[in-house]
């Protein structure tokens, strides 16, 4: 089984394409090589279900993949919701910055009961103006909300979390067992995942482009999201191809209509933090026993070693806190952190997820014990930071009328184009039998 221990090489695949994302990072090179990932796994899945006679090759477009970390989205006669709260962002400290997030509105709460403001953004920032980064980071995080102090990049890797995780697997994988896949009778070599359950309990950002991508390759996806749940410049993006459904798990009936189709899953795809779903009644013990044969993939914001493994986080906080939007100021010359140019972490990580899926799925079909495989953002800005850039090009700012699908795509918004697939595997590409839709727009079952 491959462990995913690195991203692949160069050599691993083929590029068509040019041009590069702009940024102090290697972020073109991690977007090509983590959506690699997911081809060099699918042609070795392809090749153990004898869908394919031998691995085919695998080419990703260079431009394409980078476009497809910015947005794959491009509406038509409407506008986009915006993606940040208006509170939302970067504010100086008396001893340095702090990223603030607040799209969800008990992340907004904490945030402004910490600081004891009104929710103005002037306001934030006359109260942070006297305050340390790190103790407003410590207070906010008590409070059950989400911030990030700037740190260099040589301070993260001293601090303990992040000395901890630069000793972690790209994909670390635990708990192996040896299990039974369900055999796929209507998988074909364009649609090699055409009727795989894929259970998505997964939320901004990362885990939904995993799933996304599975949806992709045919993977019959049901997202799960609580009631009255929305991630408005999000989910236009994310939702592509999957059945988007909404169940209250703090009650009774919500718990056993989870379990009912967990007992029918072939991957379960999650990202609570350790405990959650414990406390919701469907820890680990209870999965298994429901869904013995499944191939389980999550992820966390931090890590899964050291003090800030159960923290809350985000791509945008994980860039404030491991050092590199301190390295991006120093890059662009700016006067305040400089992040990525998009959200490369929760992307690659994303793709990374997809990846590790098929591994499980193809060890499997192998008779080789799977383990749960276990992701982070934190691990995955290890990574970029080490990351050697290989790809080339004039820098890429904006699409391209042929970036885009010549199929008009219609959406619960309205209509619009999406982005050509940035992978081929063979004769297989990345599409969606399902346009976008919105959060509890199906029932909670298999399509």
């Amino acid at each position: 089984m491959s462990l995913l221990g690195a991203l692949p090489n160069p050599d691993a695949f083929e590029t068509s394409g040019t041009g590069i994302a702009p940024s102090a990072f290697a972020v073109t090179d991690l977007m090509c090589r983590s959506i690699t990932a997911v081809g060099v796994e699918l042609a070795a899945y392809m090749s153990a279900t004898d869908l394919v006679p031998q691995p085919p090759v695998v080419c990703v477009d260079q431009r394409l993949a980078t476009l497809w970390g910015k947005y794959s989205f491009r509406p038509q006669g409407w506008a986009m919701p915006d993606l940040w709260d208006d509170l939302a962002g970067i504010y100086q400290t008396r001893d340095g910055w702090i990223r603030l997030h607040t799209n969800l509105p008990h992340h907004r709460r904490a945030a402004l009961a910490a600081l004891n403001c009104n929710a103005r953004r002037d306001d934030i920032a006359d109260a942070l103006q006297n305050q340390y980064a790190a103790q407003v980071e410590e207070a906010i995080h008590a409070n059950v909300g989400v911030a990030a102090a700037l740190r260099g990049s040589v301070d993260w890797a001293n601090h303990p979390q992040g000395s901890a995780v630069a000793q972690e697997p790209l994909i670390a994988w635990r708990g192996a067992r040896h299990i039974q896949p369900r055999a796929l009778d209507m998988a074909t070599p364009n649609r090699p995942l055409h009727g795989l359950r894929v259970l998505d309990l997964t939320r901004v950002l990362a885990g939904p482009i995993a799933t996304r991508t599975l949806a992709g390759l045919g993977a019959n996806v049901l997202r799960i999201d609580p009631p009255d749940w929305d991630e408005p410049g999000v989910i236009p993006d994310i939702s592509l191809g999957k059945s988007m459904a909404a169940l209250d798990l703090k009650s009774p009936e919500g718990c056993e209509r989870l379990s009912q189709r967990l007992t029918q899953a072939d991957v379960v795809v999650h990202g609570y933090r350790p405990g959650a779903l414990d406390a919701l009644g469907i820890d680990l013990a209870r999965r298994d026993a429901l869904a013995p044969n499944r191939v389980e993939v999550t992820l966390n914001a931090y890590g899964w070693t050291g003090p800030w493994a159960n923290r809350r986080g985000f791509d945008s906080l994980v860039q404030m806190s491991s050092g590199i939007a301190h390295r991006g100021m120093t890059w662009a010359g700016a006067a305040r952190p400089h992040p990525l140019p998009f959200q490369a972490l929760d992307h690659a990580t994303g793709y990374l997820m997809a990846a590790a899926a098929l591994s499980g799925l193809r060890a499997a079909q192998s008779g080789q014990p799977v383990g749960h495989a276990h992701l982070s953002l934190a691990r995955t800005a290890f990574e970029l930071h080490n990351l050697q850039p290989d790809a080339s090009g004039p820098d890429i700012r904006t699409w391209q009328d042929d970036d885009f699908s010549d199929t008009a795509e219609h959406t619960t918004w309205g209509p619009g184009q999406r982005l050509r697939s940035p992978l081929r595997v063979g004769q297989t590409q990345l599409q969606w039998e399902h346009p976008a839709v919105a959060c509890d727009t199906h029932p909670a079952d298999w399509r």
